[in-house]
């Protein structure tokens, strides 16, 4: 059968048909919509095989949990977007150490030229260091394809296996033609070398010893999927090495072939064979498109001889941050430029800003208002919806920096004197990463005021399930805050009083106070109130 599916949607189904029993995620653009395709084809047809797929706390207990299913025999994916990765790495990291049992395949969607992040970070490296094979699709059609394979590799060499695409790959369309075969769901099983899940030094030892030994298998298995290969061209002196959509790129530029040889990499590590390859064709220049950090860039340069020119995003030749895309693509082969329209003067820059109706709004413009009263007042604010506090008409927030970095940035300043030291904190955010940091405010008696501006819902990524819903106030008071300053609020202009004040008499409380500015998404309220009326 044909579809025309989002690269996320291809990695999704390519998931079901190859037998998964869970997908474990938090929310985050552009891996989101590889959970919500697994979840709605869930909810379209009741009498499929049940599929493990809610919403997971953060980006490491979603690691853990799939790794915890792969111990069970059973197969699971796991999905974040790049900066996830730093919050599962020490799962990560040490899943290549206990291996798997049932296919683990961790899908990291990165966001080159940061269009929803804080970063351009590239997952590849997590692979290289943790010593994880990485596979890279170049199309929706490979990444569906890849994703059986991925399982199927896991399991017959017992490591997880990281799945690398990128913002345009996840968001693109493209048709694919998905397999008959579906495969079901795998019977628990133990694993068969239950030592090497007990990470104490004298089993990691001889674990690491095995996964060094096994980078040849993982090589090998590279260097025989025809996804990487090295295609032989007229002109002899110039190659092109194409990762991941790149080739892509390239291909658009050369509909009739590309006059040079060409090495196309989809899978890690690197095969040095096919690398050498290359090499024996008499090149003398060789070219490294790629999206992200010049990995292989920086690799190929100690693969072959030195007498190589090596040009890519480290000497200009393509541009060191952001997408690539066919049009840098086609400067770098030094093609002469398509021909493109100017920009129509009536077309002007729209900023992103907070939706109207949002209960944010009120909750800024109350906290406005009270940080003006206090000379030197700063606000430690955090990644969500709320983040948009930070451009006009608001301007309210002084730092954002990581999931949870918040109140431990308020709580950082409030120990070096600052006053009043406020941290804003989204429902999601706070149960994803703050909530430790909280307790760290609780065990020192920081001064702060902790804003938890509750919408109900995980709001930034489209209004998934938030996992402190209705659980706000119990887990600050199980943390330790005093329940006589942990307070909610209604964020509405007729309520404005009411939360400055409250805001005013906590900021006056020497110690860890909590203020709940609690509204339900705008969005989710308006999804809610059509799906009643059907």
């Amino acid at each position: 059968m044909k579809l025309l599916l989002l690269g996320d949607e291809a990695i999704a189904l390519a998931a079901i048909h190859s037998g998964i029993s869970g997908v474990y995620a938090y929310p985050g653009t552009p891996s989101t919509e590889i959970t919500e395709y697994i979840q709605n084809r869930q909810k379209a047809d009741p009498a499929s095989e049940r599929i493990f797929c809610k919403w997971c706390t953060n980006e490491k207990t979603a690691m853990e949990a799939a790794l915890g299913m792969s111990y069970m025999g059973k197969r699971a994916l796991v999905c974040m977007k790049h900066v996830g990765m730093n919050v599962a790495a020490d799962a990560f990291v040490n899943s290549a150490m206990t291996g798997a049992n049932g296919g683990l395949v961790v899908v990291a969607a990165d966001d080159p030229s940061m269009h929803s992040s804080q970063n351009e970070q590239d997952s590849r490296f997590y692979g290289k260091f943790a010593m994880i094979p990485v596979f890279e699709p170049s199309s929706q059609q490979e990444a569906y394809d890849m994703v059986r394979d991925a399982f199927e590799f896991s399991e017959q060499n017992r490591i997880p296996v990281l799945l690398r695409i990128t913002t345009r790959m996840a968001h693109s369309r493209a048709e694919v033609e998905t397999r008959e075969d579906i495969l079901p769901q795998k019977q628990i099983s133990y694993p068969e070398n239950p030592r090497q899940w007990v990470l104490l030094p004298a089993n990691s030892k001889v674990r690491n010893d095995q996964l060094i030994k096994d980078q040849e298998v993982f090589e090998e298995g590279a260097l025989n999927d025809p996804r990487n290969r090295f295609m032989p061209g007229e002109d002899k002196s110039l190659a092109i090495v194409t990762c991941g959509i790149a080739y892509n790129y390239l291909m658009e530029n050369f509909p009739n072939g590309v006059p040079c040889g060409v090495l196309k990499i989809s899978r890690y590590p690197i095969p040095r064979r096919l690398v050498k390859t290359m090499e024996a064709e008499g090149i003398n220049r060789v070219i490294v498109m790629e999206e992200g950090q010049p990995l292989v860039e920086e690799m190929i340069k100690g693969m072959i001889s030195s007498d190589i020119q090596v040009d890519g995003r480290l000497n200009g030749i393509l541009p060191r941050a952001g997408e690539l895309s066919p049009d840098c693509v086609r400067a770098a082969v030094r093609l002469a430029p398509h021909k493109t329209f100017p920009k129509d003067d009536i077309v002007v820059p729209r900023p992103p800003a907070l939706c109207q109706g949002c209960g944010h709004r009120d909750m800024y413009a109350a906290l406005n208002e009270v940080a003006a009263e206090y000379e030197n007042s700063r606000v430690f604010s955090d990644i969500g919806c709320y983040t948009l506090g930070a451009l006009p008409p608001f301007r309210a927030i002084n730092t954002c920096v990581d999931m949870g970095a918040s109140i431990t940035m308020a709580k950082g300043a409030a120990d070096a004197g600052q006053f009043p030291s406020f941290a804003v904190i989204g429902d999601s955010t706070f149960t994803h990463s703050g909530i430790t940091g909280l307790l760290d405010c609780v065990n020192s008696n920081a001064n702060v005021v902790i804003i938890i501006s509750d919408n109900l819902t995980t709001g930034m990524t489209g209004g998934q399930d938030s996992a402190g819903t209705g659980k706000l106030e119990s887990i600050c008071a199980g943390v330790g805050v005093d329940p006589a300053h942990i307070r909610v609020v209604v964020p509405l202009p007729k309520n404005m009083e009411e939360i400055k004040n409250t805001i005013r008499e906590e900021v006056e409380y020497k110690g860890v106070s909590v203020v709940i500015p609690r509204r339900e998404c705008i969005q989710t309220f308006k999804r809610h109130a059509k799906e009643k009326k059907k």
